[in-house]
């Protein structure tokens, strides 16, 4: 068995403490310790159908750090060499996890998306420039239908009766996937984007125009503009949450649930917790990464 056989299947859990009908998807139990193992699996597996990679080809994304995370596990198991390109807003602990994994990291500004400093600018150039083969998270088709063919399937079977899924959005892939399986699957389902103060996302979904770019602290979710791969037609609702209300709720999941999770689980479950008032039925609020992403950061323990 190979560990790329791991990916996906990830358990359902009852929050039993945080509230009983919320049920959590441990997505962050995946090997590479994240929901982008399953989109790393997929693109690869499509890239290499096509023809786009070889062995000793070279993959270039740029990445928060998760879907880095789960390609180091493809090159390993494949041969390939990775480049990783990060915003400088990432976490320590996700530059050391990558370069520990195999790959290149190359740290980028701060920048916004019509920045040519921006990661996701940088990335595209660099393939460009070097004939790397741009994986492509925020775009690559196989990362919504992986999810589409996975990840809802799973949810439904292992909650038959929900009644609501909640998660962020960094890509996309993940709501947009889920959201189409349910669309023909169960009409009646709510698919609810959970959503950072400062993202332009939510505004977007309710109006057709993105919000105003803020700061915030929360990694990995939320844009000043909607991915290609987040289909607005996909989702029903948004939940708008801040970074303390994320936070507190992460240090929740891991002190009174035993989940060890970061801040974007928090941000799902802080929004499903108001999502569950409004709905007969449970719901499923998906934890996207580990907490060892993040054990450098303040927030983990602020709050004592």
């Amino acid at each position: 068995m190979s560990v790329l056989e791991l990916i996906g299947r990830t358990p359902m859990v009852r929050l039993e403490r945080i509230h009983p009908r919320i049920y959590a998807k441990c997505e962050h139990l995946n090997p590479g310790g994240s929901v982008k193992d399953r989109l790393a699996l997929a693109i690869v597996r499509a890239a290499e159908a096509e023809g786009q990679l070889h062995p000793g080809s070279t993959m270039v994304e740029a990445t928060a750090g998760n879907t880095g995370l789960g390609l180091a596990l493809l090159a390993a198991v494949r041969g390939y060499r990775l480049v990783c390109v990060l915003p400088e807003k990432m976490s320590e602990d996700k530059r050391v996890a990558l370069r520990a994994a195999g790959a290149e990291v190359v740290v980028t500004p701060n920048a916004p998306l019509d920045s040519p400093d921006n990661f996701r600018n940088v990335a595209a150039r660099l393939a460009r420039e070097k004939g790397w083969f741009l994986t492509d998270q925020f775009a690559h088709p196989a990362n919504p239908r992986i999810h589409e063919e996975t990840t809802g399937p799973e949810v439904l079977e292992q909650v038959p009766e929900v009644a609501a899924f909640v998660a962020g959005a960094g890509t996309g892939g993940t709501l947009t996937g889920v959201g189409r399986f349910f669309r023909r699957a169960r009409p009646s389902l709510r698919i609810v984007l959970a959503d950072p103060v400062g993202s332009g996302l939510a505004h977007w979904l309710e109006t057709g125009v993105p919000g105003p770019d803020g700061a915030y602290q929360l990694e990995g979710i939320g844009s000043s503009q909607p991915p290609p791969n987040l289909d607005r037609d996909s989702l029903d609702e948004v939940e708008v949450v801040s970074d303390q209300e994320s936070f507190a709720m992460t240090r929740r999941l891991i002190r009174q649930e035993g989940l060890l999770v970061g801040g974007s689980s928090g941000t799902a479950v802080a929004a499903a917790c108001r999502v569950v008032e409004r709905v007969e039925g449970p719901v499923v609020a998906l934890l996207a990464d580990s907490w060892d992403r993040y054990l450098s950061r303040r927030w983990l323990v602020e709050g004592d």
